[in-house]
């Protein structure tokens, strides 16, 4: 019974570690992968020693941690207004409109901004800013929005992924808990703090976790195609993932770029056997293992 799953997990995601040796080869195709020149750490030295070093890391771990925050915290406030709509009617409706941007390709998200930021015919620039009585704003020009702009972006892209999740744990919590507050005479906002949230924990801790293992890795359609790839922008929205991204156009670098995505997955498993071992002293049974 196992066999389909254990065979997808062979050719996905075991069989492609092989390739890792590519980080620590001077990669030349008529030598092949296994041919090629040994170079050590050399990969590496691409990551660290730029000036750009410092502004990737920053954009994406501070953007990570943004998100992991505020994605979270708007997830489970939804899950439980959506728990507390007793209409089912309504309840399905408002869990598929909050679903749906989580469905919607990257590339068409990057082309509703631009309906918006437009510097000529976009909403902001042509409606709502002269209601305002503001001046137009080059938006794909000007990084001080940015950070803001990417941010709910992303928020309102992946909220309801979350919500939908911390919903079903909300639900199969017993609802004997809440007849018995109800009695003892708990408002709702009480149930909330002292039955709800307790009861998720788990589930909070495991999403949380998860997301930290990828606290290196960025959106790669967030950061490149919703700017539009602008280069006054690069301050803001140069993250790991687009910075190799165009040095592997730029210069075809396979080790280098090969360098980068192990150096992320270390990272990303140093991070999150520190944060389980943090949780597993605060409360072992909320802990991945």
């Amino acid at each position: 019974m196992t066999l389909p799953a254990v065979l997808y997990l062979l050719i996905n995601n075991y069989m492609p570690m092989f390739g890792t040796i590519i980080a620590f080869k001077d990669v030349n195709f008529t030598k092949g992968i296994l041919g090629s020149d040994w170079i050590g750490l050399k990969n590496f030295e691409y990551l660290f020693k730029t000036k750009d070093a410092f502004i990737i890391t920053r954009n994406t771990l501070l953007y990570n941690l943004t998100f992991i925050v505020l994605n979270t915290t708007i997830a489970i406030a939804l899950a439980i207004f959506l728990n507390d709509i007793k209409n089912r009617f309504l309840s399905r409706t408002y869990q598929s409109l909050i679903l749906l941007p989580h469905l919607i390709s990257i590339i068409i998200v990057g082309y509703l901004v631009l309906a918006l930021l437009d510097v000529k015919n976009g909403f902001m620039n042509k409606s709502l800013l002269p209601l305002l009585g503001m001046d137009e704003v080059s938006w794909y020009m000007e990084t001080g929005p940015w950070p803001y702009i990417l941010t709910i972006v992303n928020m309102w892209k992946g909220v309801g992924y979350a919500c939908v999740i911390y919903l079903a744990a909300i639900i199969g919590i017993d609802q004997e808990y809440y007849e018995a507050a109800t009695l003892d005479g708990a408002n709702r906002w009480q149930q909330i703090r002292h039955i709800t949230l307790p009861m998720i924990v788990p589930v909070i801790t495991i999403l949380t976790l998860l997301m930290i293992g990828r606290i290196f890795y960025s959106d790669f359609g967030l950061f490149y195609q919703v700017p539009l790839n602008s280069g006054s922008l690069m301050p803001v929205t140069n993250t790991i993932d687009t910075y190799v991204y165009r040095a592997l156009i730029n210069l075809g670098d396979y080790g280098m770029s090969s360098a980068a995505g192990l150096y992320q997955a270390i990272v990303g498993f140093i991070l999150v056997m520190l944060s389980n071992s943090i949780v597993r002293k605060v409360d072992k049974d909320n802990a991945l293992f």
